[in-house]
């Protein structure tokens, strides 16, 4: 008497080697592939200027990080600001503004202030930033 044993079907592999493609692919497209959003048009972003000594004369104007702020070290109101500021660049047309903004001050309380300088005319404005430490 001759046993055999139930044949078995043979299982497709087609499944494997399409998922193999598909990985493929995904990891293809993920390299190649820009996730950022990019503009119509060619944007150089500003370079950093770090290790140089910071511009003599202007005004200086410090944001804590309240938004509490002040002029030359002296506290004053935001309508204060605006207005010695527009006195000193009627005195001196080629007034340079420095802003020192506390690390954790936040941008409402010193994007508006950049945006007015400019609009009344001042051509300068600098940003303090600290450095990053060599490591």
């Amino acid at each position: 008497m001759k046993l055999t044993r139930p044949r078995r079907d043979q299982q497709s592999e087609t499944i494997i080697a399409l998922i193999d493609v598909v990985f493929f692919l995904l990891v293809f497209f993920m390299l190649i592939g820009r996730m950022d959003a990019t503009a119509p048009f060619d944007v150089a972003p500003p370079v950093a200027q770090s290790g140089r000594d910071m511009p003599a004369g202007g005004a200086t104007v410090a944001i804590s990080q309240t938004g509490a702020l002040a002029l030359d070290g002296d506290t004053v109101t935001r309508e204060v600001l605006e207005r010695k500021l527009t006195q000193m660049l009627a005195d001196d047309d080629g007034l340079r503004v420095r802003i020192n903004a506390h690390r954790d001050a936040e941008l409402r309380h010193v994007l508006p202030l950049v945006g007015w300088a400019e609009a009344i005319g001042v051509r300068d404005v600098v940003l303090v930033v600290t450095p990053t430490p060599a490591p």
